[in-house]
C-alpha cells in the first residue's frame, strides 16, 4: 500500500515500535506482518491472507490491535464496560480494575445507575450516601493520575438512567466544564420516558435502593434540561437503553447499562470491545460499487475480528471469561464521505441515505452468514443456547436480502459472535488510510497542519483535488481560500456541480445527519458513533428537534456538538458582569479574535500558547501542555485565565510579563537559547515574544510557530481548541475531539 505524507506521520508518531532510545525501528510492511502473524498464530496461510488484507487498505482493525498485536502487552481491545454495584467494596474494586484497564491503554464504561442517591440512608454505617455524582469524581481522579502507555490518560462513560433521583445533579454536573474532564455523559432515556414527553405527563423516580418510587418529575421538563445542557457544551448524549435492550443478543445473561466512552458498542458489564472498520472508498471501481469485492472483504474481516478475540490478553480475568462467552465483534465502515464524493451523490440526499442502507445491509447480511460457516467449524458462542438467536429467528424488515432464511440457518447451525456490527470512530485509521472517518461527512476539505517540529503543510482532500483538477481550476491560491473558508458553499467561481457534491460537515443540515445515522443502525448489531454538528448559531430548539428526530428514526442514542460552545463555556468562566461597584471590570470578549500561537519547550513538555486580539490589543491567553494533567493542567488553565481577566480590565501586558517571568520550579529548560524556569515563566516568555512582534493593528496578528514568525491575514481561522500533543486545530467529530494532524483523540 502506499502510504501517504499523513499516514507517515501517523504511524510514525502512534503506531511504529519504538527502541529504547525513541528511535523508530519499523515500517509499514513490518507492522502488518506483525499483526498478521499474530492474529493468524501458527496458520501460515492465514497469516499470509491476513497481511494481504491489512496491507489492500480495505480493512484495518482499532488501533489497539495494530499497535500492540505482538507485542508484550497483548491488549488488542479498545474499550470496555465494567460492573458497579451499590457498596463501597463494589465502587472500589471497580476503581482499581478500571485502573488496570486504563494502564493498559483502554477506555472504560459504567453505569452509575446503582447506586443510591445522595442522603440515603446506609444501613450498614448508620450514615448516609454520597450519591453516584460524587464517586463520579473519585472514578475521574483516579483516571487523571494513570497515563495509558506513559502519554495520555483514558477515557470514560458514565451514564444515568433517567429515573435516577439524582438526575437533575448528572444532567448539570458538567456546567463547569473543568469538572468530570475524563469523562463523557449520556443519560438513559427509557420507552416510559418518551412516552411521557410526548404526553407532557410526570414520570417516577426509582431509588436503586429499593426500587420504590421516591419522586416524580415532569417528563417534558427533564428533557428541556438535556436539550439546553447539550445547547451549552455538548453534554449530556442520549443513548436509549430500552432500545438497546430489545436488540439485546444475550438477555439471559444480563441487562446492557453501558457503553464504551463513544457510545457506539453498548456491552454487558465486563464485556469489551473488538472493532475493525472496512474502507468503503477503496470498494469503487469504474464509477460503481464493487459488490463481490465487499463480500470477500467482509468474510475476511470477520475472520480476522473473531481470531482477534483468541488472541487478546484481557487484563482482567472476568473480561477473558465474558468476551469469550459472547465472542461479540464490531465490524464497520469508514470512508463513506469519500465513496459519495467518487459516485458524485450529495451526502444530504435520499440517494445517498438509501445506499447507506444498503451497503450496510449487505455487510451485515455476508457478516452473520460467514459467522454461521466459522459456528460450524468452531463452534457457535458459548451463550447461544438461551441467546435470542436459539428462540426465534432473526428477521429484518427487508427485500434486498432473505433475513428469514439465514435465521433459520442460525437456529439450526448456530452462529460464531454474538454481534457482528458496529459502526465505531476510525480517527487514527481513517488517516492512515487517507480516507474520512467512519459514516462522517468531511470536516474540512483543505486545511493546514502542523505536522511535526512545527512543520506545516496543505491537506487536500484526494477526491476534491481530483474535481478541481478535471475542472481545470486546481490552483494553490484557491486551496488556500478553501482552507480560510472552511467549505466551498459559497465559494462561487467553484462550479455548482462540485459544490453540490463536496459537501463538508457543517453544509449539511442536522436532519440529514441523523437519517444517515439511522439509515445506518437499522443494518447495525451494537450502534453508530456519529456527530451531529451544529453551526454556532444553533438555538436550543434545533437541538431539541435532533434528538427527538433521533428517537422517531430509530437511532440507539446521540451526541450534538454546537461549534465552539465547549471554548466559549471556558471563556466565559473567567469573565464576570459588570458592577457599578467595581473600579476595574473586564470587557466583553469580542465574536471574533486573531491568534498567536507559540511553541516553546520546558521541562515538563511542549508548551504551546495562544494570545488572541481584539480592537484594543491582547485580549486572552490559552495555554496547551501535552501529557499533563492533574494540579500541573489546572495551574496553566489559572494563569490563562487570570492573564486573559487582567487583559480586558486593560491591565498592560508589561506587568503581566513582569510578574510570570523568573518564576522558578525544579525543572528549568533552555529553549533556543533562552533559560525557562518554569511554566509559568514560559508564559511570560510567549507573551514578552508577542510583545515585541505584534504589530498593533487590528487587521494582522502574527503566527508564531517554533519560535519563526509568520503573518496571518485578516479573517484567518483561529481556534482556541488546541492539540496537547502538536499544537493543531481539534476537530469534534464521532462523538470525540480528534486532532486531524498527528493522531491524538481524546477518547
Amino acid at each position: 500500500m502506499v502510504l501517504s505524507d499523513n499516514a507517515k506521520v501517523v504511524l510514525e508518531r502512534r503506531y511504529f515500535r519504538k527502541n529504547e532510545a525513541g528511535e523508530t525501528i519499523e515500517n509499514w510492511n513490518a507492522l502488518i506482518s506483525r499483526v498478521a502473524k499474530n492474529i493468524a498464530g501458527e496458520d501460515v496461510e492465514k497469516e499470509k491472507a491476513y497481511k494481504e488484507l491489512l496491507d489492500s487498505g480495505y480493512f484495518l482493525p482499532n488501533s489497539p490491535t495494530l499497535m500492540n498485536a505482538g507485542n508484550d502487552l497483548q491488549q488488542l481491545s479498545a474499550c470496555f464496560v465494567l460492573p458497579i454495584e451499590d457498596s463501597m467494596e463494589s465502587i472500589f474494586e471497580t476503581v482499581k480494575n478500571a485502573a488496570l484497564i486504563h494502564k493498559s491503554g483502554g477506555g472504560t464504561g459504567f453505569s452509575f445507575s446503582r447506586l443510591r442517591e445522595a442522603n440515603a440512608r446506609v444501613r450498614s454505617t448508620n450514615g448516609v450516601s454520597s450519591g453516584p455524582i460524587s464517586f463520579m469524581k473519585v472514578f475521574n481522579a483516579a483516571t487523571d493520575a494513570v497515563k495509558q502507555g506513559g502519554t495520555r490518560r483514558g477515557a470514560n462513560m458514565a451514564i444515568l438512567n433517567v429515573d435516577h433521583p439524582q438526575i437533575l445533579d448528572f444532567i448539570k454536573c458538567k456546567a463547569d466544564t473543568s469538572e468530570l474532564t475524563n469523562f463523557n455523559l449520556s443519560v438513559g432515556i427509557t420507552e416510559t420516558f418518551m412516552r411521557a414527553v410526548v404526553d407532557d405527563a410526570e414520570y417516577d423516580l426509582v431509588s436503586p435502593r429499593n426500587g420504590k418510587a421516591v419522586g416524580r418529575l415532569k417528563a417534558r421538563d427533564v428533557f428541556s434540561l438535556i436539550v439546553d445542557m447539550a445547547h451549552k457544551n455538548g453534554e449530556p448524549g442520549i443513548v436509549f437503553l430500552d432500545r438497546i435492550n430489545a436488540a439485546n443478543p444475550t438477555p439471559h445473561i444480563g441487562s446492557i447499562e453501558s457503553t464504551n466512552p463513544c457510545g457506539e458498542q453498548p456491552l454487558l458489564p465486563n464485556e469489551a470491545c473488538n472493532l475493525g472498520s472496512i474502507n468503503l472508498a477503496a470498494l469503487i471501481k469504474d464509477g460503481k460499487v464493487d459488490w463481490e469485492l465487499l463480500r470477500e472483504v467482509t468474510r475476511r474481516s470477520v475472520d480476522f475480528l473473531d481470531d482477534v478475540i483468541d488472541r487478546s490478553k484481557f487484563p482482567l480475568d472476568q473480561i477473558d471469561e465474558m468476551v469469550k462467552a459472547n465472542r461479540k465483534i464490531g465490524l464497520g465502515v469508514m470512508g463513506w464521505a469519500d465513496l459519495l464524493y467518487q459516485l458524485n451523490i450529495p451526502y444530504s440526499s435520499d440517494q445517498a441515505v438509501n445506499l447507506a442502507g444498503e451497503l450496510m445491509e449487505f455487510i451485515d447480511f455476508e457478516a452473520k452468514q460467514r459467522s454461521v460457516e466459522l459456528a460450524e467449524e468452531k463452534g457457535s458462542f458459548p451463550n447461544f443456547p438461551g441467546s435470542i438467536y436459539s428462540t426465534r429467528h432473526l428477521s429484518r424488515k427487508t427485500k434486498l436480502k432473505d433475513w428469514d432464511a439465514l435465521g433459520k440457518d442460525i437456529a439450526e447451525k448456530g452462529i460464531r459472535n454474538a454481534t457482528l456490527t458496529t459502526i465505531a470512530p476510525t480517527g487514527t485509521i481513517s488517516m492512515i488510510l487517507d480516507t474520512s472517518s467512519g459514516i462522517e461527512p468531511q470536516f474540512s476539505l483543505v486545511y493546514v497542519k502542523n505536522v511535526m517540529d512545527g512543520d506545516k503543510l496543505l491537506y487536500v482532500n484526494k477526491w476534491f483535488r481530483k474535481a478541481l483538477e478535471e475542472a481545470g481550476m486546481h490552483s494553490q491560491e484557491l486551496l488556500e481560500k478553501v482552507a480560510q473558508a472552511g467549505s466551498i458553499a459559497d465559494i462561487e467561481e467553484i462550479p455548482a456541480a462540485i459544490r453540490d457534491i463536496f459537501l463538508t460537515a457543517h453544509d449539511i443540515s442536522p436532519e440529514w445527519h441523523i437519517r444517515m445515522q439511522a439509515a445506518f443502525q437499522q443494518y447495525t448489531d451494537n450502534a453508530v458513533s456519529k456527530t451531529i454538528n451544529f453551526p454556532n448559531s444553533a438555538t436550543v430548539e434545533d437541538i431539541r428537534i435532533a434528538y427527538e428526530l433521533a428517537y422517531q428514526l430509530g437511532c440507539k442514542g446521540l451526541t450534538v456538538y454546537r461549534d465552539g460552545s465547549r471554548e466559549n463555556q471556558v471563556l466565559c468562566s473567567g469573565s464576570s458582569p459588570q458592577s457599578s461597584e467595581r473600579k476595574v471590570a473586564p470587557r466583553s470578549r469580542p465574536e471574533v479574535t486573531h491568534g498567536v500561537t507559540q511553541r516553546l519547550e520546558t521541562g515538563c513538555g511542549h508548551m504551546y500558547v495562544t494570545i488572541n486580539t481584539d480592537e484594543y490589543g491582547a485580549c486572552e491567553v490559552f495555554v496547551q501542555m501535552g501529557k499533563v494533567g492533574g494540579c500541573a493542567s489546572a495551574q496553566l488553565e489559572a494563569i490563562a485565565r487570570l492573564s486573559s481577566l487582567a487583559l480586558r480590565s486593560d491591565i498592560k501586558l508589561e506587568a503581566i510579563i513582569r510578574q510570570l517571568k523568573g518564576i522558578r520550579c525544579q525543572s528549568p529548560m533552555w529553549n533556543k537559547g533562552r533559560m525557562i524556569t518554569s511554566c509559568g515563566d514560559a508564559v511570560g516568555h510567549a507573551l514578552e515574544t508577542f510583545l515585541a512582534t505584534w504589530n498593533g493593528s487590528s487587521l494582522k496578528a502574527v503566527h508564531i510557530v517554533g519560535g519563526e514568525p509568520e503573518i496571518l491575514e485578516a479573517g484567518a481561522k483561529t481556534s482556541i481548541a488546541l492539540c496537547p500533543d502538536c499544537g493543531s486545530s481539534i476537530e469534534h467529530t464521532e462523538g470525540c475531539l480528534k486532532c486531524p494532524s498527528c493522531g491524538w483523540t481524546k477518547c
